[in-house]
């Protein structure tokens, strides 16, 4: 699927650029390190073994939707939905990002209605998601999209001084 938002265009990664994703992971992790379960460290040591796998898995798996945003064919954002492990009714969005230069475009809100989407294209009942509490432009965007707060929160990854909470998009039956 591909949106395009003025300037801005929304689509699936694809498994032969498994380094361009890797390169605006890195930036995402570089950028905001308390956004993410995951450090920089320990993203940029993998080999590329490992992130060609990572995108041939999102392409083939058939529960991962890897998002790509870009504006004038740079990269731009990143978010990955994957249905729930535990739940099949559930997708949970993770790694949700978008380049400072990018913010306050509708980018953000592009890569959302787009896993959001596709999670109602699959029957789901509900979108989850992570997000630090102190990140307050986030918390707005996913309140503005109908999120709202579980009451769970725990740290963002051990050893963080930073709690995340979860918000949840949940669908009504027959949407």
């Amino acid at each position: 699927m591909v949106h395009d938002l003025s300037a801005c265009t929304i689509r699936n990664f694809t498994p032969d650029e498994w380094p361009f994703y890797r390169a605006i992971r890195l930036r995402a992790l570089e950028d905001a390190p308390d956004a993410f379960g995951s450090t920089f460290a320990a993203e940029s040591a993998l080999p590329p073994e490992q992130w060609a796998a990572r995108m041939a898995r999102s392409a083939t798996s058939g529960i991962d939707h890897a998002l790509a945003a870009e504006i004038g064919g740079q990269p731009v954002g990143l978010a990955w939905a994957k249905v729930d492990a535990d739940d099949p009714s559930l997708v949970n969005l993770f790694q949700m990002w978008v380049a400072p230069e990018a913010r306050g475009q509708g980018v953000a809100a592009g890569l959302l209605s787009e896993a959001v989407r596709w999670a109602r294209a699959r029957g789901a009942s509900a979108v989850q998601l992570g997000v630090n509490c102190a990140n307050e432009a986030a918390l707005g965007l996913y309140a503005r999209a109908g999120f709202v707060a579980t009451g769970w929160r725990e740290p963002m990854r051990p050893g963080s001084d930073h709690v995340e909470q979860r918000m949840r998009l949940a669908f009504a039956q027959g949407e």
